[in-house]
């Protein structure tokens, strides 16, 4: 079966913040039983990837994403389980890839890693690295992690890790390469970097106009070509909060409350001011970064995001903060039944289109 022409799904960091209606915090376990139900929900209504994200920290329960993605690949059938992110700087390239390897053959070939620099520290100190060393700890541990996966026995040396004289790694997984997409939150270089790299890009918007990030997906198509890729060959997958309801309103009184829960809390570490109302509203208006809403009115915001970018994959994190359970269900169903079905059907009549004015030219 051929891959579809734009993949949806999800992702999620197993948040566990206070429910903004009760003020209740339920345990780590309920919430990674809750978030497996999410996973194979996502499956049964055809959706094609779900993610989860690697943090260290009290809020969000995921700190392995591979182990919970494994409990996941053995209750779904066909969705693809992907780390979002795992955080490389800090890991083990070689733990990294047994990690996922395993997954990979546990699930039947649908595993894949979203490596990134991640947006929180915390992983550094707790594994013993300096922060000051952020970026060439992910460049050479990425180095590595490439070098593993193109072949079982590697040689290697770099600064930051003991180096490998014909050392083989093992297990192989079971697709051959195993996907490995580089995430991004818009920092020039590192678009730079997978694109050089011909690898897959996820970008992060969860802020802000799209329209805005066009020049970023401009930029790493560029890099690709100069450096021998080519860049149709090449998926973008754009990735941002939402969260669908049969009423818009209602979508946006629920997603508020958690939103504004979460990104005030990061804000009073960063400097930010906390998220209002009105922002919030503009964010979920139609060429706002989050998609909050109804069914047609998601539907139409991903595939205006489709024309901006020639996107490729489209993943929604519908729980920022803490919803109750029903409704995080429920929006997974809209997206699979409701949303998924009107974004495909448009995206195939836009390639037709493209093939049937390539074939008069």
């Amino acid at each position: 079966m051929s891959a579809p022409a734009i993949e949806l799904g999800l992702y999620s960091f197993g948040e566990a913040t206070p429910d903004p209606r009760t003020g209740e915090v339920i345990t780590a376990g309920e919430r990674l039983r809750r978030l497996l139900e999410e996973i194979e929900l996502a499956d049964r209504v055809g959706l094609d990837v779900f993610g989860v994200g690697e943090h260290h920290r009290q809020e969000f329960i995921v700190s392995s994403p591979a182990v919970l993605l494994a409990a996941a690949a053995a209750r779904t059938k066909r969705i693809r389980l992907t780390s979002a992110v795992t955080v490389l700087s800090s890991d083990d390239p070689v733990r990294v890839f047994q990690d996922f390897a395993t997954l990979d053959l546990i699930s039947g070939g649908r595993a894949e890693i979203m490596a990134g620099r991640g947006s929180f520290t915390e992983s550094f100190p707790l594994f013993g690295y300096d922060l000051a060393d952020y970026d060439a700890l992910f460049e050479e541990k990425l180095e590595l992690l490439l070098r593993i996966r193109e072949s079982v026995r590697v040689t290697w040396s770099g600064a930051h890790r003991p180096a490998m004289n014909d050392l083989p790694v093992y297990p192989r997984p079971l697709q051959d390469p195993l996907p490995i997409w580089i995430a991004v939150g818009g920092n020039p270089e590192s678009v730079v970097r997978a694109g050089s790299l011909g690898l897959p890009l996820a970008l992060a918007i969860i802020g802000g106009e799209p329209r805005r990030f066009v020049p970023l997906v401009d930029l790493y198509r560029r890099a690709a070509r100069a450096n021998g890729h080519d860049p149709a060959a090449l998926p973008v997958s754009i990735n941002s909060h939402g969260l669908i309801e049969d009423d818009s309103r209602q979508a946006a009184d629920d997603a508020f409350g958690a939103y504004a829960y979460v990104m005030a809390k990061i804000g009073r570490e960063r400097g930010w001011a906390p998220p209002t109302r009105a922002q919030f509203e503009a964010e979920r208006g139609p060429r706002g970064a989050n998609l909050v809403g109804t069914p047609e009115e998601v539907a139409a915001k991903i595939l205006y995001e489709h024309e901006l970018f020639g996107l490729r994959r489209f993943l929604i994190q519908m729980s920022v903060g803490t919803l109750p359970h029903e409704t995080v269900l429920r929006s997974i169903e809209l997206f699979g039944t409701k949303v998924a079905p009107i974004v495909r059907a448009e995206v195939a009549r836009r390639s037709a289109s493209l093939d049937t004015v390539g074939s008069r030219d």
